[in-house]
């Protein structure tokens, strides 16, 4: 049996000042979010006596884009996985032509900016009247979270045993019953995989909510932040709160969906 090299102490404590300098932005993150009101940069390093008056006000003023950021970003996921998964099944296991084409054209989506995108929407949107509205921005998110719940399923579904897709067609299920019955419940954890992304990518929205919403009445939480910074504020207790509120989902979802991030939910099912 081949061991693997001892790395020693050296490389140990490399890790871990690396990994210490990489989480640094997230502790300073929540220890402002303790200072009292005042510059960020003139707090202790460590609260020795929290002040939550930061979130307090946090809570007060971001609490409904809190709410905006979780049904866009839910929403963006839903219509993702909706659209991406019979996609996705049709250009693994289906032979169409044109398939290489319109993988290529998905890949291709990938590499346009946000922000092209985003000016192209807001013309659109102004006609169709979905500028400030929830929808409006679940629908753009989706022009992201798609193609990449598209890529990330097809690869996982092109691997499922096709005696599994044919012992399911024997016992007399149809395409659809295929799909629903066995392809989704075995492709479980790309599903989680494709919706947690997707998640994230629409939580973490900047461009498409600063563009496509030019009032107050629907705000994601991202926008919520950037009301806070200026020139001349003194609220940098209450922007870290707001930051450290928007991250809790996006951390328990990560640490929830970990376990099912994962290959290999296939192996074992054909013997």
């Amino acid at each position: 049996m081949i061991r693997a090299p001892r790395r020693g102490w050296p490389s140990t404590i490399t890790g871990i000042v690396l990994l210490g300098l990489m989480l640094f932005p997230v502790y300073w993150t929540v220890n402002a979010s303790l200072q009292p009101t005042g510059s960020a940069l003139q707090g202790s390093w460590f609260p020795f006596h929290p002040d939550f008056s930061g979130y307090t006000t946090a809570i007060r003023d971001q609490a409904r884009n809190l709410v905006t950021s979780l049904v866009v970003a839910l929403g963006s996921v839903l219509l993702s996985l909706t659209l991406a998964a019979p996609a996705a099944y049709a250009l693994a296991r289906f032979r169409l032509r044109g398939a290489d084409l319109v993988l290529f054209g998905i890949l291709v989506t990938q590499m346009v900016p946000s922000i092209v995108v985003a000016n192209a929407l807001y013309s659109a949107y102004n006609d169709l009247g979905l500028l400030n509205s929830t929808l409006g921005l679940v629908l753009a998110d989706s022009t992201t979270g798609v193609p990449f719940a598209i890529i990330v399923l097809r690869s996982f579904m092109q691997g499922i045993p096709e005696e599994i897709i044919e012992a399911a067609r024997a016992d007399g299920a149809g395409r659809l019953r295929t799909f629903c019955s066995v392809v989704l419940p075995v492709s479980v954890n790309s599903l989680i995989t494709a919706a947690l992304f997707t998640f994230l990518l629409a939580w973490s929205d900047f461009l498409f909510a600063l563009t496509l919403t030019t009032t107050q009445t629907t705000r994601p939480i991202t926008l919520g932040i950037y009301e806070y910074i200026g020139a001349h504020t003194n609220q940098w207790n209450a922007t870290m709160a707001t930051a450290v509120l928007a991250s809790v989902p996006a951390a328990v979802l990560l640490g929830v969906a970990q376990r099912y991030v994962a290959p290999g939910v296939t192996s074992g099912a054909v013997k």
